[in-house]
């Protein structure tokens, strides 16, 4: 009846107005429509809402244009303004919802609303309808208390004093913040931005007001975050009776998270309603006959919904679970089988086996019970098997726990020889050594070949595993040989030997002649089985010549590099063989290995070698007749100083001027700690003082044990020493102390000499001794009183002696010149002659001058 009253009373109104109109006409007709009226306000106080509902105008068919406003008491300001344009509805009102910046209850709030007539004619306001706030009594209340609020968002926290009190402080964790009014209100509020959930045991923050005298509220609020939508959902079953359906739920809450989060599964045309889950997984019964399924997941907390959906057919999403392995092993496989929980007789499966060590198998089952053979296992090996199942090959059930085989051992042996020449005629002594080969056992020597240089390298490793019974997988086990049995044929008959196993005994020695003989080794195994291995001894050659050792350069870094040439007739490739002890004879020890064909260089770590010890390698080329030697080398891993000294040969042949120094020594002997290169001789002279470094002679031919010393002092005592040279410098010497003899004839010489030269030179002035006497003689009238000039003499060098350098600082000097007069002439008294010199000069020393001859010049300086 509403619906029809009120466009009838709409349509009547238009023509009373078209009827008064003076022109006749309603072109200009402007309609003021009824007012709105909105009804009560209900809030949401934890979401911050309020809703708006008025009744609805149905006289627009396009959709009604409505403003509403909002008011906020004390302030009197409009704080929401806007016009909402509504589609038509069924219904006789319209809802709306307001969500508001600060709590409801700090003030009051006020709604009104009007509508558009045609989208234009504004009508009527509807009257202001009141939300009010909280008030206070006897204390203050402050808002928002005890709630949860969203992290990373500005929150208003208000305080609403009671009667008589006004706000002065709002702190917020004990940090005073702005206040923020409204209006005449005495309600206080401050504003926090970007909250964190805090890191203490109780997740919450603190909030307090005060007044004059005093703090007069306090509160706790909560920090979280919105739930998470969940990610990866995924349902699957392993009977087709249970249903398990799976998410990840993102983001982990704390343990004390006030936020109290509910997850619930929705599926679509269920009667049974929704299904309470738990953190990340729901489980359900599935519905006999039923395949489809549509399911919702909605997670929701205090601060929001999220849901994901998911849409599946239970029978592709079975995950079988399987059970009940089984394995038979063999010696290189293994017999698998297992069984499928369930009924699923008309279902196919797909179903995976992974070894470890090894791969994944993958095999179809058409029905329950599957079986599966393993092949191109190691054996006597250990290994650890799993098993899973599939019903689309997309959604596979879990992996069965770990089952552990061990395969039969397979002995594979691999043999040498060494050959020894007796004393009868066409008789030679075989002795054959093997060891047990196990595919990959731990801490073994094998080779790895170097593509890069193209050598290989002979390399030690373990091959760790997860636990199996009591051996990795992988690892050997321990091999329980029985014995073996050698076989050989020797002049047309076949013959056999059984060797029994005895603390690990794997040589045997056989008699054979001069001709070609093939020999078989095999071991003998409680289980598994043995492979015999074949070594052709071959034809003894009498005219068969030995190849020259060729020395090895020494390298403790990287061992031994050995290369040889590379002989055409060399059909399967080389053996390289050594003694284990290096020079120790006879060789108890001997270890060997075997290089395939169209390799011819080895790299040996030098970790397996001792330094300072001579290793020899014989290399074999191995051809249809058997093995030959093709070359010997000889060299260190790392070469010593320390050789011991040579031995000196006496007696010790020297002259009053050199020396001849022999020596004994085994240049090429095994024992030595490197290759000897030559010989280090030291000449030291020998003194009250000590000894006294003269020079050294090197002697670079090791073959060589003698040197001559030449340039010695006669009758002097020299310390020579002699020592061996290697690579890293010289060994332990030999010291000798030798005088040399006294040259007689030299020293006869050198005191003959001057007496000859005396006796020649009187010989030869003899003649000439009257004119030498008047040259030597003093001239006539003079008279030379040798005491007064001495005693003159005397006193002017003890006076001058006196003097100091400093004393004559500036002087006058007169050089007073004397000569004698011509033909004998007394001199003039006052007969002086004056130069000049340079106030600076300073005599500092006075020489004097004894028998001076008579008629020299004399100068006298006077000071």
């Amino acid at each position: 009846m509403q619906s029809f009253t009120t466009p009838f009373i709409y349509l009547l109104w238009s023509h009373l107005i078209c009827f008064m109109d003076h022109k006749g006409s309603c072109s200009n007709l402007v309609l003021q429509p009824l007012g709105a009226r909105i009804g009560p306000l209900p809030a949401d106080s934890a979401r911050r809402s309020l809703l708006l509902s008025w009744r609805v105008n149905h006289s627009d068919l396009v959709g009604n244009v409505y403003e509403i406003q909002i008011l906020r008491a004390g302030s009197h300001a409009v704080v929401y303004n806007r016009n909402l344009s509504l589609p038509p509805v069924e219904s006789d009102a319209y809802t709306w919802t307001w969500t508001s910046d600060i709590p409801l209850e700090c003030v009051d709030h006020l709604a009104r609303v009007r509508q558009f007539y045609n989208r234009s004619v504004p009508g009527s306001w509807s009257d202001w309808v009141t939300n009010y706030g909280a008030r206070a009594q006897d204390k203050a209340q402050m808002f928002p208390s005890q709630r949860v609020l969203r992290e990373n968002t500005s929150v208003v926290f208000c305080c609403v004093p009671q009667r008589g009190v006004n706000v002065t402080k709002m702190t917020f964790n004990n940090r005073e913040y702005p206040l923020l009014s409204f209006g005449a209100s005495r309600v206080k509020a401050i504003t926090v931005d970007n909250l964190r959930i805090p890191t203490t045991f109780i997740k919450r923050h603190s909030v307090s007001c005060s007044g004059a005298r005093g703090q007069i509220g306090h509160t706790f609020n909560y920090v979280s975050f919105p739930p998470q939508r969940p990610r990866n959902l995924r349902c699957t079953t392993s009977d087709l009776v249970h249903v398990v359906c799976s998410w990840d739920s993102g983001r982990q809450r704390d343990l004390y998270d006030r936020s109290k989060q509910t997850h619930t599964l929705h599926i679509e045309n269920w009667a049974r309603g929704p299904i309470s889950c738990a953190w990340s997984s729901c489980t359900f019964a599935a519905s006999p006959q039923r395949e489809h399924y549509n399911i919702t997941v909605v997670v929701k907390n205090q601060l929001g919904e999220e849901t994901e959906s998911y849409s599946f057919n239970i029978s592709d999403h079975l995950n079988p679970v399987v059970e009940v392995v089984m394995v038979s092993p063999g010696v290189s496989q293994a017999n698998v089988s297992w069984a499928i929980t369930g009924n699923f007789t008309r279902l196919d499966f797909f179903c995976q086996v992974t070894t470890d060590p090894g791969s994944i198998t993958l095999w179809s089952c058409k029905s329950s019970l599957c079986r599966v053979r393993l092949e191109h296992l190691l054996p006597n090996s250990c290994y650890s098997m799993r098993v899973r199942c599939s019903s689309s090959g997309t959604f596979w059930g879990e992996w069965t726990p770990p089952v552990s085989f061990t395969t039969y051992p397979m002995v594979t042996l691999d043999v040498w020889r060494r050959i020894k020449r007796l004393s009868g005629p066409n008789t030679r002594q075989v002795t054959l050594l093997w060891t047990v080969v196990r595919l990959f056992p731990p801490n073994v020597m094998h080779l790895t070949h170097d593509r890069n240089r193209n050598i290989l390298r002979v390399t030690t490793a373990a091959w760790p595993r997860p636990f199996c019974s009591q051996h990795a997988p992988g690892s050997a086990a321990p091999v329980h040989i029985q014995g073996y049995v050698v076989q050989w044929s020797q002049g047309g008959q076949n013959r056999a030997e059984w060797r029994v196993e005895s603390g690990g005994h794997t040589r045997a020695e056989v008699s054979v002649d001069a001709g070609q003989h093939d020999i078989t080794v095999q071991a003998v195994v409680l289980t598994g089985s043995a492979v015999p291995a074949h070594i052709t001894v071959p034809q003894s050659d009498d005219g068969e010549t030995v190849p020259a050792k060729k020395r090895l350069s020494s390298n403790a870094d990287a061992g031994f590099n050995l290369s040889w040439h590379d002989a055409d007739s060399a059909t399967c490739g080389y053996t390289v063989e050594w003694c284990v002890l290096g020079r120790a004879l006879p060789c108890t020890a001997v270890q060997w290995l075997k290089v395939p064909e169209g390799n011819n260089t080895l790299v040996l770590s030098p970790r397996h070698f001792k330094a300072g010890c001579r290793y020899t390698f014989n290399i074999y080329e191995c051809t249809e007749k058997g093995h030959r030697l093709l070359e010997v080398q000889t060299g260190y891993s790392q070469e010593l100083q320390f050789v011991k000294s040579p031995g000196l040969i006496e007696p010790i042949q020297s002259t009053s001027s050199s020396v001849t120094l022999e020596w004994s020594y085994n240049e090429d002997d095994p024992a030595h700690l490197g290759f000897i290169t030559g010989y280090l001789v030291t000449a030291q002279e020998v003194g009250a003082a000590g000894r006294k470094d003269l020079f050294n002679v090197s002697v670079a031919d090791p073959c060589r044990k003698s040197v001559s010393i030449d340039g010695l002092q006669q009758n002097q005592e020299y310390a020579f020493s002699v020592s061996a040279l290697t690579k890293q410098g010289p060994g332990e010497p030999t010291t000798v102390t030798i005088r040399t003899s006294t040259n007689y004839s030299t020293r006869c010489a050198k005191i003959l000499t001057p007496i000859l030269l005396l006796l020649g030179c009187a010989v030869l002035t003899w003649p000439q001794r009257k004119m030498l006497k008047k040259i030597f003689a003093y001239p006539a009238g003079m008279n030379i009183k040798i005491p007064e000039l001495d005693s003159f003499l005397h006193e002017a060098a003890e006076r001058l002696q006196a003097q100091e350098v400093e004393q004559c600082s500036s002087c006058d000097v007169e050089v007073l010149i004397t000569t004698p007069p011509v033909g004998g002439a007394e001199p003039r008294p006052g007969s002086l002659s004056q130069v000049p010199l340079h106030t600076g000069y300073c005599p500092q020393s006075v020489t004097l001058l004894w028998d001076r001859p008579a008629l020299q010049p004399t100068t006298s300086v006077t000071n």
